[in-house]
């Protein structure tokens, strides 16, 4: 049986909810209902921005694609969103170092083609002092999500500003920067990805930036496994992050659909969050819906808490013209 939901060790009453459920790994059906309580305040469209920098800028896109700069490299991949008409001549496009072909899906197989020289798998990269390792995977992506660069800013200040320990869960990790970024603030970190190559890259970040000596659990495990057990031994946090994909598998086979299993995983990270919590952050790629909807489940999720739900799209500034690429839809609610 499932412990009882009052148990947390946070001191708030939880009223009696009626069963609806939605199932979870390890203890069946998770009777779920709408939150009795005030809703957060609310602040949306929010729109957090990326612009170009020394580490990362989106030089140009259009005509399904986008030309990047990593570190030393300029790079050409996919982009279905890119809907407009190149700004910059034919000539700037073609002095690139990597060009991704085959698949176009987000999640499709490819390979690389590299004009100049053949480039090895890494790469040197840095994201504000921290050096890491650009990566050239067969799924079009590079080992970093610049566009998260503005929850890593966040997340940052929030440590810094609490002014005591602070321990930061962070599900769906990949290869590590978010942990990193939290580490180097001063939290103890716990990492979880279901994929062993991931949590290898990540643990070889981890190295690349020299904080070794910082408190990081490494932890290949499914996500929502993990947050059930974490909910059961009592363990809390002061920030969740949740960076799902709407479609996975964990180590031993364990389905991840976005849609079915999202709303039962934002109500236990709620309930795995300590007495005096800074923030939860969801991040959602490539799925068929607006923000709006993230936006109405942390809501509803963080009923009777205070706080704000936060909710937009993260964007890349492109360097050329200066339009806007969308890449993702976020919801955070932060602690007032």
């Amino acid at each position: 049986m499932k412990p009882s939901r009052d148990r947390r060790g946070d001191n708030r009453s939880e009223p009696s909810r009626p069963a609806t459920a939605l199932k979870t790994r390890d203890a069946g059906p998770r009777p779920l209902a709408r939150r009795e309580g005030a809703l957060p305040g609310e602040n949306l469209p929010l729109i957090l921005e990326v612009e170009p920098n020394e580490d990362y800028a989106l030089l140009d896109s259009g005509g399904g694609e986008k030309l990047e700069q990593y570190g030393p490299y300029r790079i050409v991949r996919p982009e279905g969103q890119a809907i407009w008409q190149k700004a910059l001549p034919d000539r700037e496009w073609q002095r690139t170092d990597a060009v991704f072909t085959g698949n176009t899906d987000e999640e499709g197989m490819g390979r690389w083609r590299f004009p100049k020289t053949p480039l090895g798998e890494t790469w040197p990269m840095r994201h504000d002092g921290i050096d890491y390792l650009g990566r050239f995977t067969s799924f079009r992506h590079v080992g970093v999500f610049p566009e998260q660069a503005s929850h890593w800013d966040h997340i940052e200040g929030l440590i810094r500003a609490a002014r005591r320990p602070v321990r930061v869960l962070n599900l769906f990790g990949y290869t590590g920067l978010a942990s990193l970024v939290a580490a180097r603030a001063g939290a103890e970190v716990t990492h979880v990805d279901a994929s062993r190559k991931a949590i290898g890259w990540a643990r070889e970040n981890q190295e690349t930036a020299r904080l070794g000596d910082k408190p990081i659990r490494w932890i290949c495990e499914d996500a929502m496994k993990f947050a059930e057990r974490e909910e059961r031994r009592g363990s809390r946090y002061d920030i969740v992050l949740l960076d799902p994909p709407a479609y996975g598998r964990g180590p031993k086979g364990e389905v991840w659909q976005l849609f079915d299993d999202l709303p039962a995983l934002v109500d236990i990270c709620r309930s795995i969050l300590t007495p005096k919590p800074l923030a939860v952050v969801l991040t959602a790629y490539s799925i068929r819906a607006s923000f709006f909807a993230i936006h109405a489940l942390m809501r509803d999720g963080f009923a009777g808490m205070g706080g704000r739900v936060e909710s937009g799209e993260l964007v890349i500034r492109e360097k050329s013209a200066g339009r806007a690429l969308s890449t993702s839809l976020f919801s955070r609610w932060v602690a007032e």
